[in-house]
């Protein structure tokens, strides 16, 4: 079960500067190869097929907490190429080709299959599919996998956050290189655990610190990357069993919280009448305010 919280993991910036480009971009990072769709479903079929959980349960505990989060990174995500799409046309006449602006844009699906708003596809318009996930079923093989696919999400996060110097691009991936590292580290603790080798001394891979990225630094600075969440009131607590111990880059204690990180209000999508969204006109507004004070018996 999830619990839902109306809130997303950081407060993105509003900047009308609108990046259509920067946008096709992000799509990467959500839905490609290892983008956070992949990185969510792979998780969460393993926490689905996990064998002998009761036995090994500090490793089942992990990965249903890791899969939790990663929802809420493919809702950050998406806001943040929403963020990026917003403005890109304006209100026209349908004769003046009001999305005429973006027909060379180089991910036009935005615009004809959308209301200029995030879709489950990759930097190229290629829908995510689940082919992408991997699960063995066997704890060492998947914590291995985990931990490629996570150190491969952290090297596109970086090429992506170079393309573009837009605030709201550079917030979300900022933030995702930090949280990422943390799976990255967890992921490295488990195998450690499972198998006696030490994974951490492979990090971070690539090998370029978070401290480098303006973005990504300041959460470092906060200790965020020391935090693991079980997003939950009182399950999952034998994840404090593998992190432990202290941060393989930097010595700084590991603490596990119980619950979820502080949340921000989802931001605002405005209308884009041009794209006939949400279609619905002031009158409309009116009669459906007045449709829902009848059904509520509730008095002008």
């Amino acid at each position: 079960m999830f619990k839902r919280m109306d809130e997303i993991a950081i407060e993105i910036p509003n900047v009308e500067r609108p990046d259509p480009n920067a946008a096709a971009a992000i799509q990467e990072l959500l839905g490609g190869k290892f983008g956070e769709m992949s990185t969510l479903n792979n998780y969460l079929y393993q926490s689905f097929n996990f064998r002998s959980k009761e036995k090994l349960k500090p490793f089942y505990d992990l990965v249903m907490s890791i899969t939790a989060e990663e929802l809420g990174h493919v809702e950050l995500v998406s806001h943040g190429i929403n963020k990026c799409l917003r403005g890109s046309t304006d209100y026209k006449e349908p004769d003046n080709t009001p999305l005429g602006s973006v027909k060379d844009v180089r991910l036009s699906y935005h615009f004809l299959a959308g209301a200029q708003g995030a879709m489950p596809f990759d930097s190229m318009g290629n829908p995510w599919t689940g082919a992408n996930v991997f699960n063995s079923g066997n704890l060492v093989e998947d914590l291995l996998h985990n931990f490629f696919l996570e150190c491969g999400a952290r090297t596109h996060k970086m090429k992506v956050y170079e393309m573009t110097d837009h605030p709201a691009a550079r917030a979300v991936v900022g933030y995702l290189l930090v949280r990422g590292g943390v799976h990255v580290v967890a992921y490295a603790k488990a195998l450690e655990i499972a198998t006696g080798v030490n994974v951490t001394k492979l990090v971070p891979i690539p090998s370029l610190s978070n401290k480098s990225f303006n973005e990504a630094w300041k959460y470092e600075e906060k200790g965020l990357h020391t935090k693991l969440y079980t997003y939950s009131d009182k399950d999952f607590t034998a994840i404090s069993q593998i992190w432990k111990g202290t941060h393989p880059e930097d010595g700084q204690p590991l603490e596990v919280i119980q619950g979820v990180p502080e949340g921000y209000p989802i931001p605002e999508a405005p209308a884009v009448e041009e794209e006939f969204a949400p279609g619905i006109s002031q009158e409309d507004f009116q009669e459906i305010a007045r449709r829902l004070k009848m059904a509520g018996n509730i008095a002008d």
